[in-house]
């Protein structure tokens, strides 16, 4: 009494007190659904209608292909409303699995591949594009302050509150984010409490070679504004903080045809740095007004440790980099638009190469590839730039080259290759430049080129596997 129970009819229970003819097989051919090895009355010409089942066939065949099994075919011809007198008259076959079993034999297998699917890292190009904009536009400020200061002077002071305000922003940048996991109000508050420490962090430094004089102002103004700015692009505020820079914009338009004089060259710089610290104030108080979040961990604060470390390293490249050819550093800002776009897209190519992929080596091999491109993309337009600005292209795409690998490995997590990787390229250069030691100027570029073969090694072994993709 045991055993498996055929669940269509015409199975073996139907074996039972049933008359079979002599010399037939107990099993029907694979063309034949149907068991007609048991005596009934037929009437000639009676038999399943081959031309009609055909025609059925040909109709349903983008539906019947993908089918892995008749029963998926005989749920299909009942949401065709086929009731069994259809199936016996029109067709010939003497119930629904039957049709479905000869459907099913009659159209080959075809398991079409699945749509494609919306790529979770495509980029905003118009935030990107503005992005690098907004870090090359405070550079107007030097312009039109240069005929009041003077560079021997203030330049000290002004690179170290440079240098401390890009390595502290980077880390409250990174620990902003990990807040922002949490909720908007828990990046807010830490971008608050963060901010002005780092803007008084700076600005003390900067009176050491000021000597506290009035050159510390300009140290100190350097540091509110890049302070005020980095909450304003954490938060996602570009068109406000664009906003903000707009008199700095106006004021350059106007260099040459008119002398805009002492009051609006200190006044312009003056009105976008209050404007973007308003412009923070703003953002913040609208983040700090939603509701708390339940039960956030703090992130450990050696986490952001390595971001604020490779910040002092790529901020000490780009100034060595500026001793010597100053408009590439001009160039070299405003890529980071791009740069940042590129990121996205290495993103998305390589969960589209994972997708493609059937083996790890050919993954591996994919990754390669969208590394190269990418790479490529982002460096290769720097170098007409740098032709017609008049800078020595070796050095710049090598830094550029540098800068876009470690921020790769940033994008993943992995911080700690790239900050001690530039950290080393960026001290021996500084090193050697200040020294004045052998090889001399060509130290950056070697310097570079160095780093980012190693970054460009580490990528495509950490990011060459599927599970950072994943």
């Amino acid at each position: 009494m045991s055993g498996p129970m055929a669940l269509e009819p015409g199975g073996t229970e139907q074996d039972t007190l049933a008359l079979r003819l002599a010399g037939t097989s107990r099993r029907a051919p694979r063309s034949r659904p149907a068991d007609d090895g048991t005596l009934t009355l037929r009437l000639p010409g009676h038999g399943p209608d081959e031309e009609a089942v055909s025609r059925l066939a040909a109709e349903l065949a983008d539906r019947i292909g993908p089918a892995v099994h008749p029963y998926e075919v005989a749920a299909l011809l009942e949401a065709e409303g086929l009731s069994a007198d259809v199936i016996r008259e029109r067709y010939g076959h003497p119930n629904l699995f039957s049709l479905a079993a000869a459907l099913y034999e009659r159209v080959p297998r075809v398991f079409p591949e699945p749509g494609p699917a919306p790529d979770p890292w495509r980029p905003n190009t118009v935030r990107c594009l503005l992005r690098g904009a907004l870090f090359a536009l405070p550079g107007l400020a030097y312009l039109l302050t240069a005929p009041l200061w003077h560079p021997g002077r203030y330049a000290a002071v002004l690179v170290v509150a440079g240098l401390a305000s890009w390595a502290w922003g980077q880390a409250l940048g990174h620990r902003a984010h990990l807040r922002m996991a949490a909720g908007r109000r828990e990046a807010g508050r830490t971008l608050l409490i963060g901010a002005p420490t780092g803007a008084a962090l700076a600005t003390a430094l900067a009176a050491l070679p000021a000597g506290g004089g009035p050159a510390t102002l300009a140290g100190a103004a350097q540091s509110l504004y890049l302070a005020a700015a980095g909450v304003l692009l954490v938060l996602g505020r570009e068109r406000l903080l664009l906003a903000a820079l707009s008199p700095l914009a106006a004021g350059a338009a106007v260099l040459p045809w008119w002398e805009p004089g002492a009051p609006l060259r200190v006044g312009l710089p003056m009105l976008a740095l209050a404007g973007t610290l308003a412009a923070a104030g703003l953002a913040l108080g609208q983040v700090l007004t939603t509701a708390p979040a339940a039960g956030a961990d703090r992130p450990r604060l050696l986490s952001s440790l390595p971001y604020g470390l490779f910040g002092l390293a790529a901020g000490t490249l780009v100034l060595l980099e500026g001793r010597r050819e100053p408009y590439a550093v001009i160039v070299l800002t405003v890529s980071m638009g791009p740069a940042e776009w590129l990121l996205y897209r290495y993103r998305g190519l390589s969960v589209s190469a994972l997708r493609a992929a059937a083996t790890p080596a050919g993954f591996l091999l994919r990754s390669a590839g969208v590394l190269a491109l990418c790479l490529l993309a982002y460096v290769l337009p720097l170098l007409p730039a740098a032709l017609l600005t008049g800078a020595e292209p070796t050095a710049l795409l090598l830094l550029a080259a540098t800068l876009w690998t470690a921020l790769l490995l940033q994008a993943f997590g992995v911080a700690w290759p790239s900050a001690v990787i530039c950290l080393a390229a960026a001290a021996t250069a500084a090193a050697v430049t200040l020294l004045r030691l052998p090889p001399g100027p060509v130290i950056l570029p070697l310097g570079c080129g160095a780093a980012a073969l190693y970054l460009a090694a580490c990528a495509l072994r950490l990011l060459g596997r599927p599970a950072p993709h994943a």
